[in-house]
């Protein structure tokens, strides 16, 4: 293949550019934001998951709380009568009276447990909503970095984003004014080649091989016409030669 030197040089020009494209590509995955984003993500999902199972225990020691407070209440109730009949004097008979007066001590006794059970209760209640308030500050704490780290991942990627655009936009024009045979080779070879297509001869080493060329192999790019499309023998980029190309 044949082609200006001139539309040769501007190979570089768009490699130049490529490779620019393909180093905002990399930078944009690679922005230190993702890891920090995903590393937060699970610490809150994590936290969030402990949250809820400390919401649930608060929300079932306050059922339980009341369910107990409604006993003590019936237990209290039920002597409050059983003092009320012993003190009005209605009950004459002896073994009446004893048995009275034997449930309210046991009304008493039982009043007094279930107490400590309300005690207990409320005690696992205060001890859950407290998890509850520290989880709920540990949420938002995790999310306020999150968000952060969002906008910041954002901006950055909105940054590489105009950059790579603006650089998309100067490798449409230099591409326009090279021959489309020699581009649809490019772009060939730099699909092949970890995205190299052309390679500047620089003091008789290829630059996207980095090796020197040989003697023939230089007396073959010497006597190689000044528009010959020529390749790298090592890698078979397309090798263009410059005034510094030390032929």
């Amino acid at each position: 293949m044949n082609a200006a030197p001139a539309d040769q040089i501007r190979l570089l020009d768009i490699q130049a550019l490529d490779t620019r494209l393909s180093q905002l590509a990399h930078k944009r995955r690679t922005l230190p934001e993702h890891a920090e984003i995903e590393s937060l993500t699970k610490d809150l999902t994590q936290l969030r998951d402990l949250l809820v199972a400390a919401q649930t225990e608060e929300s079932d020691c306050a059922r339980e709380q009341t369910k107990a407070e409604q006993d003590v209440d019936q237990v209290r109730q039920r002597a409050v009568r059983d003092q009320q009949r012993l003190d009005s004097g209605a009950i004459t008979s002896p073994k009446d009276l004893e048995n009275l007066q034997k449930e309210i001590v046991s009304l008493s006794k039982r009043q007094g447990d279930l107490e400590d059970v309300v005690l207990e209760v409320m005690e696992r209640r205060e001890s859950a909503q407290e998890r509850v308030s520290e989880l709920t500050e540990r949420v938002s704490s995790v999310q306020a970095k999150t968000d952060d780290a969002t906008a910041r991942r954002d901006r950055a990627e909105e940054e590489l984003d105009a950059e790579a655009a603006a650089v998309a936009k100067e490798r449409e024009l230099v591409a326009g004014s090279v021959p489309a045979d020699l581009m649809k080779l490019y772009e060939k070879i730099r699909e092949q080649q970890g995205g190299v297509g052309a390679a500047r001869l620089f003091q008789r080493r290829c630059e996207g091989c980095h090796i020197e060329l040989n003697i023939t192999e230089l007396n073959d790019v010497r006597a190689a016409a000044a528009d010959a499309v020529v390749r790298c023998e090592n890698c078979r980029r397309i090798l263009v030669r410059t005034s510094e190309s030390g032929l």
